[in-house]
């Protein structure tokens, strides 16, 4: 454990040194271990005599410098493994820091203060659990808001010992995270630090390590680059750093304030030393990895989870997971990935029971289904408890209607009964469902089929030849599947099942599977009826969104049939325009209309709906805006993974510009409107199962097919060229579809076309080659490079604003940057803490951005008082008051920046006709709390 240094003179007496540095010194105690000799056997003897109290550990590690007789004890330990693990943290945390240091007092004042905060963190850990009241926390908050001039609105997440490095010297002090701030306060001898930083400043965040800084993070803004190290958990802060960044960039993104989540589970006896809003943090984190991990709805709450092993009777063992338990679900995930994934609806369970434990099978829980099925778990910690919860879900989910219980039947995927029996079959995901379809039904065949079903001819399979029996060997193949590891929700999915997606889904199956993989078909039965009020609430309604379905509605396959007439077409405008109504954020994005239309081929309506819910909402997150951030994310993730995977070809395609010139129209139409429509749909099959990551791997792998004739390319166009022929010949042999003319193969007229590539061949190289991506991986990946996007995608905001202001307003371009960025901090402001304001209430994303963001009164007299040579007195108000007025021409009680530099640029001309220097000529003041400016008395001239 550690200790507070204590001064040591006789450091020798009775003990053995047994490591050595020029820092510290790791001792044992003589009659410990081996040897020792009589002395040994005198201390050992003595030490077992005395009481408990007296009893010094055997081991301890010593701090002094070179030219000291005096030694500082700052650790002890009961044996060997305790003890080094202290020493290879000093070794490792500091020999490096305390090197630079030229003056030995400042080395032992740096190790006393370092070693404190050690202490004191892990004290604020290990305090006794079942107090409601966080003391110690509430008194670091209050030392915070004092130190940094916070208000009572900002709340502290959690705070942290560790240095801030200032040049290459560290600075130990304390690290506060809030929610909108990064705080870092120091005071060592006699120098003092103080850091306040806003997140949505943040452009870079990072965990690194270098030999000028140990284990570090690394944290920057467009003006500065800050080092943080020797934290007791780095692992920990930098995940929490990383959440409230990522909140920040949510709220730079579409104006959304971090709100507590009420419906996230809380402990029933919350940590003392931890406060409520880092416990919400904790919980929503693993909610959304929970969400992610099984495809589930964003309204989903996870409850809990526990260690348990999972029967499957398909390979007869019991596999080591995890059982999460949620309102609304029972899923299970095997420890290794691809074992086994298992998701189980709450709205399908039958019966819950405890079977007798074993000793061969402890503590057994069986979970059985409407559709038959089963499910052994065992090795639960806590069943009876665990047994409690899903009995107390079961009861809150909604009854059955009275004397329905085949319609209940109908609401689920279930094994097909045989086709003998109709009127008793469960319903498939491509089958209609009873009550789901509202008018829809009778107004149109789309309301219950897929358009491929209406325009395509039936063809018996035996006159397809090869083509048709490769078809009829792929049903078979995933009948036996499902017949081995189930149908519907409740398919056991393994490594089989991928192996099965990435042979190729057949026609008939196609809609269904897409369903079940992307999670929209638990949306659809949990909202019958939704999609038809959708469609009757906005028929006949105009926006901008409508108009831009309507331009985009005959771009959408023209070349297929089923998008050739009036029937195919009015089922795209209705899904498109029943998701801009649900949707008015996203509203309509260009891309959209050529996936959907190949959702409508597969599926009916109401399916191809909630699947497009499921891609934009969930899937492909942020794509599908006005400024494809998502997109742009996924770019910038293709580019890294450009330089890590084809390092030769890296340097070349950004000489050339053509990553963004493919990635975009690749990412956003997941290669539909790039390649053959039989090969995309393929891809499109292992998008659903598994992600972005199968878009990222084949993306790589046509890249690395064509490495060769890039590196020859001269210039962009010649590169586009050399990828669109290749894009085009992309072929699927095994189709069982009339072939679809591809408009792009266009580019393929004049030289001999390249040879004709396989999807599959194609499909198989990117998973041999890139199979090592991981979602988690890809999920870091994307938090990195949004920081980068929407900080890039904010200055080019600014630039626009700033070139928007006419040029006889009186500032140069450097003082419109400055003041913008000090207005929207104004504006940021009001979210932070005045969320009853106007200005916060009242933003609009969708304006244009030169009055997106608006101040109300009080927050112009805050930036009239900064601005303004009379900064205080008793008229500023009433000026501030009357000028706020006089700007605001629409009366609505708020002002945008080009109203904001109107009126200051006439207040100052009227100043100059006065002979009164200009105010704004030395640099605006932070919007930062705590750094308001002091004075006695009014000022109306001074030197800039």
């Amino acid at each position: 454990m550690w200790l507070g240094p204590e001064e040591v003179l006789v450091a020798n007496a009775l003990w053995v040194t047994e490591r050595a540095n020029p820092f510290f010194v790791l001792q044992r105690r003589r009659g410990h271990g081996k040897g020792g000799g009589l002395t040994g056997l005198l201390v050992g003897t003595l030490d077992v005599v005395l009481d408990s109290s007296a009893r010094v550990a055997p081991y301890r590690i010593l701090h002094q410098t070179q030219d000291s007789q005096v030694y500082w004890t700052v650790a002890c330990g009961s044996s060997r493994k305790e003890i080094t693990k202290h020493w290879e943290w000093l070794e490792n945390n500091l020999l490096q820091t305390l090197s630079i240091f030229d003056n030995e007092e400042d080395i032992t004042t740096f190790v006393k203060g370092k070693i404190h905060g050690i202490i004191a963190e892990e004290n604020k850990n290990l305090q006794p659990q079942g107090d409601e009241d966080p003391g110690k926390f509430k008194e670091a908050e209050l030392k915070m808001r004092k130190q940094f001039g916070m208000p009572e609105g900002e709340k502290l997440v959690n705070y942290y010992s560790c240095s801030y490095w200032k040049g290459h010297v560290p600075r130990q002090g304390w690290l506060y995270l809030t929610v909108n701030h990064l705080c870092f306060y120091s005071f060592l001898l006699g120098k003092e630090v103080s850091l306040v930083v806003r997140w949505v400043d943040v452009t870079r965040l990072e965990k690194n390590a270098t030999l000028l800084f140990p284990e570090s993070i690394r944290v920057d803004t467009r003006d500065q680059e800050l080092f943080f190290s020797m934290f007791l958990n780095i692992t920990e802060t930098f995940k929490l750093m990383e959440q409230l960044a990522n909140l920040a960039m949510r709220q730079l993104l579409d104006s959304e304030g971090f709100l507590e989540d009420k419906a996230l589970p809380r402990p029933p006896q919350p940590h003392k030393k931890i406060s409520a809003l880092k416990r919400d943090l904790d919980a929503r984190a693993k909610n959304e990895c929970y969400q992610a991990t099984f495809r589930l709805p964003r309204d989903e709450r996870l409850d809990g989870h526990t260690g348990c092993t999972l029967w499957t009777p398909f390979n007869k063992v019991h596999i080591p997971g995890q059982m999460f338990i949620s309102s609304n679900y029972i899923c299970f995930a095997s420890k290794e990935e691809d074992a086994c994934h298992l998701i189980i609806p709450l709205r399908e369970v039958t019966i819950v029971e405890k079977a007798d434990s074993s000793g061969v099978l402890p503590s057994p829980l069986s979970i059985s289904t409407k559709s038959k099925m089963t499910f052994l778990f065992a090795n639960l910690k806590d069943r009876d408890f665990l047994v409690q919860r899903i009995s107390d879900f079961l009861q809150k989910m909604p009854s059955k209607q009275p004397g329905s219980s085949r319609a209940a039947r109908k609401t689920s995927i279930a094994d097909p009964a045989p086709e003998s029996s109709p009127a008793t079959q469960p319903s498939s995901p491509t089958s209609p469902l009873g009550g789901h379809q509202g008018a829809c039904a009778q107004e149109a065949p789309t309301a219950s089929q897929g358009l491929l079903k209406l325009f395509q001819r039936s063809t018996p399979m035996e006159d397809l030849g090869a083509k048709g029996a490769k078809e009829k060997m792929k049903e078979e193949s995933w009948n036996i599947h499902f017949f081995e590891f189930g149908r519907g929700m409740c398919m056991y999915r393994t490594a089989r099942t991928r192996e099965l997606v990435l042979k190729g889904i057949p026609e008939s199956l196609r809609g269904e599977l897409w369903l079940l993989f992307s999670g929209a078909w638990n949306e659809m039965v949990t909202h019958p009826g939704y999609y038809a009020e959708l469609v009757e609430k906005s028929t006949g309604k105009y926006s901008l969104a409508t108009e831009e379905i309507e331009r985009d509605l005959h771009r959408s396959m023209p070349e297929h049939p089923a998008f050739q007439n009036e029937l195919g077409i009015a089922a795209l405008r209705r899904v498109l325009t029943a998701y801009a109504f649900r949707n008015p954020t996203i509203g309509y994005c260009q891309a959209m209309n050529i996936v959907t239309s190949v959702l409508l081929l597969y599926g009916s309506e109401e399916e191809a709906f909630w699947l497009l819910v499921a891609l934009c909402e969930r899937m492909l997150p942020d794509y599908y805006n006005t400024r494809v951030v998502g997109a742009l994310v996924d770019q910038g993730i293709f580019e890294e993974l450009t330089r890590d995977f084809l390092p030769q070809l890296s340097e070349k395609m950004q000489d050339l510009g053509v990553i963004s010139s493919i990635s975009l129209s690749w990412f956003l139409t997941l290669f539909l409107s790039v390649m053959p429509f039989e090969s995309a749909v393929v891809i499109v099959d292992c998008f659903f199962y598994e992600g972005i990551k199968v878009i990222l791997q084949v993306a790589l792998a046509i890249l690395d097919a064509n490495m060769e004739q890039l590196l020859g390319c001269s210039d962009e166009g010649e590169a586009m060229t050399v990828l669109g022929r290749y894009l085009d010949n992309v072929v699927n042999k095994q189709s069982v579809s009339p072939p679809i003319p591809h408009l792009h193969a266009l580019l393929t007229s004049g030289d001999k076309p390249p040879e004709e590539v396989d999807i599959f061949d194609l499909l198989k190289v990117s998973y041999e080659k890139f199979s090592s991506l991981r979602a988690e991986d890809i999920e870091q990946m994307r938090f990195k490079q949004r920081l980068k996007v929407i900080q890039s995608l904010e200055d080019t905001a600014k630039r626009s604003v700033v070139r928007a202001i006419p040029g006889d307003i009186g500032f140069s371009i450097e003082e419109l940057e400055d003041l913008y960025m000090v207005f929207k901090a104004k504006h940021l402001a009001s979210q932070y803490w005045g969320s009853s304001r106007p200005a916060a209430v009242r933003r609009d994303p969708s304006l244009p951005y030169l009055e997106q963001y608006r101040i109300d009164v009080n927050q112009f007299q805050e930036l009239f008082a900064s601005l303004t040579p009379w900064a205080c007195g008793s008229h500023t108000p009433v000026l501030a008051g009357r000028m706020f007025r006089l700007l605001d021409e629409n009366k609505d009680s708020l002002i945008n920046f080009k109203e904001f530099v109107t009126g200051m640029s006439e207040w100052l001309q009227g100043l100059q006709g006065l002979s009164i220097p200009n105010p704004l000529l030395r640099k605006p003041p932070d919007a930062s709390p705590g750094q308001s400016s002091h004075c006695s008395e009014p000022r109306v001239a001074w030197s800039p």
